[in-house]
């Protein structure tokens, strides 16, 4: 039996619902939100499905038959006679709107624009699902609102429970196909930007006319599926010099991934000018500390270039853990670092001397963020595998007659495995060779 819906009442549909709401203390409009939320809650297990009636017929209450959703459930009914009455009505549980195109918007007269009430719902509501209740003579207007944003409309004078009923599930199941294809596009467009990103932070190295060979490894923190903070850059510039960096930005996420890339393209940039060691890291923290978000961000750095004869090279360290060395006859071990200078970023006016290194005939050096060598290790994982560890692992790896990409892949992939599972930092590893 249809159940006409009163001026100052919001029921459900079906008398069970409405002896259950009357039990709790009934469901006048005019209590307050903590008392309507109440009934709500407590319905739940009776009532699948909730509809927000929005209508203000002058001749008399819209009649809504009976409802009920694919299981045979009743379906709620909740009424408000203007849109602030609905703005209070539409809480979470709240599944469908059924609007009356005919209701009035806020602030504007029926000349303005024939679908400004929908508008406003839908800005009211962009999570629910909405239908519009038009007259039938009004087909031209009802078809507008879906092409605006409505799931369906429907005919005052066409209703009936059957229909309703379905429309109803149609609407809600419609709109959460419309959010999920959002938010699944949504993802895409983050996962191309992501992947842009880390084009900028790991870019092509520029070696034409040099005989080292190059190897990089990359791999993003396990909360960072595509988008890390790590970067690196080779250049080699017209004099013969090949200069190599590797660096790191506090902090995770695409602002610091974005900082990441400034940094590197300024460093090439600079670079390729013919700046070097403290003065080509002055101008960076000069860069970073006009376009980063917060002054506590700051970065590590560390640069190396490499004689045109490759036999020696300069290295300066920004707060940044210093490169390993492996050479034919030799035990690998790290560069000198007691002059590692501060991260870019922490004290102005900083300096950052450069050590001047023998690489000899033959060599091997690998750049590395602190990703290599901050997972955990040993019996329990509670110790950190540390510089110590990471040059004993390498050194076991060349013994193997590990090289190239070889070599950083199985770097990498130990790494992780001691750490028993994927790592919370990136990790970037770059390795330059010199051949005999």
């Amino acid at each position: 039996m249809p159940v006409p819906i009163p001026r100052q009442r919001a029921i459900p549909a079906a008398e069970s619902g409405q002896a259950q709401a009357a039990q709790q203390g009934g469901t006048s409009t005019d209590q307050t939100p903590r008392k309507e939320a109440t009934v709500d809650k407590n319905a739940a297990t009776t009532t699948n499905l909730t509809l927000l009636l929005i209508e203000d017929d002058p001749g008399g209450s819209t009649v809504i038959p009976e409802l009920q959703d694919s299981a045979g459930r009743p379906i709620r009914v909740r009424a408000a006679r203007n849109l602030t009455e609905a703005a209070r009505l539409l809480t979470d549980d709240v599944h469908c709107i059924l609007l009356d195109l005919a209701l009035p918007a806020p602030g504007r007269s029926d000349d303005d624009d024939e679908l400004a009430v929908l508008k406003h719902v839908l800005e009211l509501a962009p999570r629910h699902a909405v239908l519009a209740l038009t007259a039938s003579g009004d087909a031209e207007r009802a078809a507008e609102a879906v092409r605006v944003g409505a799931q369906d409309y429907l005919f005052r004078d066409e209703l009936d429970g059957r229909l309703l009923s379905r429309a109803i599930r149609y609407a809600v199941e419609r709109k959460r196909s419309d959010t999920a294809e959002r938010r699944l596009a949504e993802g895409r467009v983050r996962a191309q930007e992501n992947r842009r990103l880390e084009r900028g932070l790991l870019p092509t190295p520029l070696l034409e006319g040099s005989s080292l060979r190059f190897a990089a490894r990359y791999r993003p923190g396990r909360s960072r599926a595509l988008l890390g903070g790590d970067f690196y850059d080779v250049v080699r510039t017209p004099d013969g010099t090949v200069h190599a960096m590797i660096g790191d930005v506090c902090g995770h996420g695409p602002d610091e991934a974005a900082l990441g890339v400034e940094l590197r393209i300024a460093w090439r940039a600079l670079t390729l000018a013919g700046l070097c060691g403290d003065e080509l890291l002055g101008t960076l923290q000069q860069v970073l500390e006009h376009e980063r978000s917060d002054d506590e961000i700051f970065a590590t750095l560390c640069t190396v270039d490499i004689s045109p004869d490759e036999r020696r090279a300069g290295l300066c360290l920004a707060g940044h853990p210093s490169p390993l060395i492996a050479r034919p006859g030799r035990t690998a071990k790290l560069l000198p670092y007691d002059n590692n200078g501060p991260a870019l970023g922490l004290l102005p006016g900083a300096r950052w001397p450069r050590m001047q290194v023998e690489l000899g005939r033959e060599w091997s050096l690998m750049l590395y963020t602190d990703g290599l060598i901050e997972g955990r290790a040993g019996e329990g994982r509670l110790e950190r595998l540390g510089q110590d560890g990471m040059v004993e692992m390498v050194r076991r790896q060349l013994a193997e007659g590990l090289r190239g990409e070889a070599l950083l892949r199985a770097a990498v992939n130990e790494v992780r495995e001691l750490n028993g599972g994927e790592l919370t930092d990136d990790v970037a590893v770059l390795l330059l060779d010199r051949g005999a």
